[in-house]
C-alpha cells in the first residue's frame, strides 16, 4: 500500500513541461498515437468481418491473407500486419463468431425467468441462428469437421467456444432441475445431449439433403424432449416459435 501511495505522490508531482511549445508536440503525439490505434482497430475490425463471411461459406481453411487482400482492396502485407499469421486470423474470426452467437443468442435470453422459460428462450434463439445459418453456413459444425482430427490453437479455440456454449445450456437445464421443473432421475448431461443432437441433425437434414419440414421437426423434438423431462405442470407452457416476438 506504502509503494502505490508513493507512486500516486510521484506522478502527481512530477513537474509539467514549462515550454508551452513541448507541451503542444506532447499532446499532439499522444493524440496521433491515439487516432492511429483507432484506425488500426477499425481496419482489423474490417478484414475480420470480411473474414467471417468468407469462412462461414468456405469455412476456416479456406481463409487466406491473399483472398482477404482482394475482398477489403488492401495489400498482402497490410492484412498480414494485423495477424501476423494464417492461425492467428482463423482465431480471430472464431471469437468474433462467439462474440456474435452470444449477442443474438445467449444474452437476450437472459432476460426470460430462470427455468423452463429461460431454456425455451435459448432454445428459441439458438433456432433463429441455425434457421439463418442453414443458407450461410456454422463455422462451428463446418470447424468440427475441418479441425476434428487436428491439434493446435484453431482447434483449441473452436472447441473452448463450443464448450462454453453447451455449459450455459447444461447450467439453464440444472436451474430448471433446482426449481423442481424436471423430473428427479432426469440427467442434465444427456437432455444437453439430446438438444444439441437436433441442431446438429437439422443442419444435416436442412443444409445437406434440404429436407422439407426440417425445423418444424427440430422445434417438435425439443418439445419432447422437455415433456418426456418436465414435471407435469411444468410441460404445459407455450411451444416453442421461431418467430421473432412483437413488441
Amino acid at each position: 500500500m506504502l509503494q502505490n501511495r508513493t507512486n500516486v505522490r510521484f506522478i502527481l508531482h512530477m513537474p509539467l513541461p514549462t515550454n508551452s511549445r513541448q507541451a503542444t508536440r506532447i499532446a499532439r503525439a499522444a493524440g496521433g498515437t491515439g487516432r492511429a490505434l483507432q484506425k488500426g482497430q477499425q481496419t482489423k475490425a474490417v478484414i475480420v468481418e470480411a473474414a467471417l463471411g468468407l469462412a462461414t461459406h468456405i469455412g476456416l481453411e479456406g481463409l487466406s491473407i491473399g483472398a482477404l487482400a482482394d475482398i477489403t482492396g488492401m495489400s498482402k502485407s497490410g492484412v498480414f500486419a494485423h495477424f501476423g499469421s494464417r492461425e492467428e486470423l482463423q482465431i480471430s474470426v472464431i471469437r468474433e463468431y462467439h462474440t456474435r452467437f452470444e449477442q443474438e443468442v445467449f444474452y437476450p435470453a437472459m432476460s426470460a425467468p430462470r427455468g423452463v422459460p429461460r431454456l425455451r428462450a435459448l432454445f428459441d434463439n439458438w433456432m433463429k441462428r441455425t434457421s439463418i445459418e442453414i443458407d450461410s453456413g456454422c463455422i462451428y459444425i463446418s470447424g468440427a469437421i475441418e479441425f476434428g482430427d487436428r491439434t493446435g490453437l484453431v482447434r483449441d479455440a473452436l472447441v473452448n467456444s463450443v464448450r462454453t456454449w453447451l455449459a450455459a445450456m447444461q447450467r439453464a437445464i440444472e436451474h430448471c432441475k433446482e426449481l423442481g421443473q424436471l423430473r428427479d432421475e432426469v440427467s442434465p448431461e444427456q437432455m444437453l445431449f439430446e438438444i444439441h443432437g437436433l441442431i446438429l441433425a437439422l443442419h444435416y437434414e436442412a443444409r445437406f439433403l434440404q429436407t422439407p419440414g426440417a425445423i418444424d421437426r427440430a422445434i417438435t423434438g425439443f418439445n419432447n424432449i422437455l415433456a418426456r423431462c418436465s414435471q407435469p405442470a411444468a410441460a404445459k407452457g407455450r411451444p416453442v416459435s421461431t418467430q421473432t416476438p412483437k413488441e
